[in-house]
């Protein structure tokens, strides 16, 4: 801590409480911005008027037009204008630090609109509203009797105006000389816009909510230790913007999911974090020990055998957005503890949750961004339906030359193709771990979709229903957006003598060294003895979702604490 912050601590104790209970604010910052400005949504617009002054910033130069009657604008171009001269510009109208921008400006011939009107279309008149907003101070700058800065919450940030002839001498001298970046202020006051069209608190008054004892991080996005963002995300979200919209991006995402499921009749259930037995999927658990009970417990690695005994209990939509946990490795699209949304809906089959899905990704990318076409990593992605359709051994064949027999009957030479392309210690891998490694690096990068790849093996899925046409094959399909698994889902297998059989198989497959085969379940068998209807059940990885959808090409960046060794 720097001793100078704490000093000033010290002093503002003396004077008060500078840690108060409580501080009534009238709304988040950004709604508060979006009752007097509308988003300009990248208008093209032409404007022309006089250069008043020119500032170097990365994007080129950040320029003031006014028109003939002083109306400012901000316009950021590559172009060296020079202070004086006229100009006709065309740009994109954005918000730029808060301010109505034209950005990407060039010259152009084209008929120009009034900066004026373009002004008073997005930007409106507070008329000195009343407001009382709290936030982080994120910039300060005292210029005498005047000083601006900058309060910052989640939903955004909004300038502050203080003057001394408003506060009065003894007020404004303790924020002068006891506030500092970091600090966490309540402001009172009234909003007006300046010269340029900032929307501004002009302060009638302030309170101290909560002292800063660090300075904060300078362009802390640009830090070349990564890890140090994720391990103090706290100070990420603090001073990265992006950080914040990913956070905000997927808690959007979760709500609209609910929103979607609950209007189409499916009910949100809880199942079981700690289990008895580790199954529903191919991994491998972590483990811990329940004194009470004097018994192993497993992290859940997926919700699916629950989920179904409640099918069987009669509920025939339901879904889960929750937390599995697999002890695996971690790269940029694993974690160990990751999120999804799995449901299952009696009287399907992996048909119908292909339109499902569809449909399902067409209102999430309406609902979020209002299009169907993403950009990702530089690759434009569109969802637009229908997405194309794959089977998983013409994939192989397309790239081996090789058929359906050969990956399936030819153990020995399928090890030696795996070895071929660099699959690790492809000597040791039973049957269906090559398959999954060899399908996974020659076909998976390239699937930049949005792809269904249909009909797996079925040593791949000892929980999926053998597919109606070939009894090699399950009825099955997953989901591939940009080289990446988002979504895996069947036909339930609900016929609980071949469910056991397949289980049977997993412990065997597990006593040849596969550490990820799936535990027997005895009581979900019992289950299936009951009876369980047609059923079609899926799983969608949030984190790798979320991904796609904020741009960004590591599970770190939308998991707000992701898994790190410890240092």
């Amino acid at each position: 801590m720097e001793q100078e912050r704490l000093k000033k601590l010290e002093k503002l104790k003396e004077l008060g409480d500078p840690y108060p209970h409580k501080f009534e604010v009238s709304d988040f910052i950004g709604n508060i911005r979006r009752m007097f400005e509308r988003d300009p949504n990248e208008e093209q617009v032409s404007i022309k008027g006089q250069v008043k002054r020119v500032s170097k910033v990365d994007e080129g130069y950040l320029v003031r037009i006014a028109d003939a009657e002083g109306v400012e604008i901000l316009v950021i171009t590559r172009h060296n204008l020079k202070q004086g001269e006229a100009c006709s510009l065309k740009g994109k109208l954005v918000r730029y630090e808060g301010k109505l921008t034209l950005l990407d400006a060039e010259p152009s011939q084209d008929q120009t609109k009034n900066i004026r009107e373009i002004k008073e279309t997005y930007d409106f008149d507070p008329g000195f509203y009343e407001v009382r907003l709290a936030g982080r101070l994120v910039s300060l700058r005292s210029m005498g009797k005047a000083i601006f800065g900058h309060i910052q919450d989640a939903t955004g940030k909004i300038q502050i105006y203080l003057k001394r002839d408003i506060l009065g001498e003894d007020k404004f001298s303790l924020f002068d000389d006891l506030f500092d970046l970091g600090d966490i202020v309540g402001v009172i006051g009234k909003l007006f816009r300046t010269s340029t069209g900032e929307l501004t608190v002009e302060v009638e008054d302030f309170k101290m909510l909560a002292k800063s004892l660090h300075p904060l991080p300078e362009k802390w996005h640009g830090l070349k230790d990564i890890e140090l963002r994720y391990r103090q995300r706290y100070l990420d979200l603090i001073s990265n913007e992006k950080a914040r919209r990913i956070t905000l991006l997927r808690s959007r995402l979760l709500s609209e999911i609910r929103i979607f499921f609950n209007e189409r009749g499916f009910i949100e259930v809880e199942t079981p974090i700690l289990q008895s037995v580790a199954s529903g999927a191919n991994a491998k658990p972590f483990i811990t020990y329940h004194n009470y009970l004097e018994q192993n417990l497993y992290l859940r690695i997926a919700p699916e055998l629950y989920l179904k005994r409640l099918v069987v209990g009669g509920f025939n939509r339901v879904y889960e957005l929750g937390k599995n946990f697999r002890n695996e490795g971690v790269d940029t699209t694993h974690n160990p503890e990751f999120t999804m949304l799995e449901f299952y809906c009696a009287y399907w089959d992996y048909k119908d949750l292909m339109k499902f899905t569809q449909e399902l990704f067409s209102y999430l990318l309406e609902k979020l961004f209002g299009t169907l076409k993403l950009s990702y990593q530089g690759i434009t992605i569109d969802f637009t339906p229908p997405y194309k359709v794959f089977k998983y051994f013409d994939l192989l064949s397309e790239k081996t030359g090789k058929d359906k027999e050969f990956f399936t009957k030819d153990v020995e030479g399928l090890r030696r193709l795996a070895q071929e392309i660099g699959v690790p210690k492809a000597q040791q891998l039973t049957h269906a771990k090559l398959l999954d490694k060899v399908f996974d690096i020659l076909v998976e990068d390239e699937l930049i979709g949005p792809v269904f790849v249909i009909d797996f093996p079925r040593i791949l899925s000892p929980l999926a229903k053998t597919h109606r046409e070939d009894p090699d094959l399950v009825e099955r399909f997953e989901l591939f957006v940009a080289g990446k698994e988002i979504a895996n889902a069947y036909t339930e297998l609900n016929d609980p003598i071949e469910q056991k059989e397949r289980f049977l198989e997993q412990l065997k497959e597990k006593e040849m060294g596969d550490e990820e085969a799936m535990q027997m379940d005895e009581d979900f068998i019992t289950a299936l003895e009951y009876g369980m209807p047609p059923t079609a059940g899926e799983g969608i990885g949030i984190d790798r979702l979320v991904m796609i959808l904020a741009d960004v090409d590591s599970i770190r960046e939308v998991i707000l604490f992701p898994a790190l060794r410890q240092r």
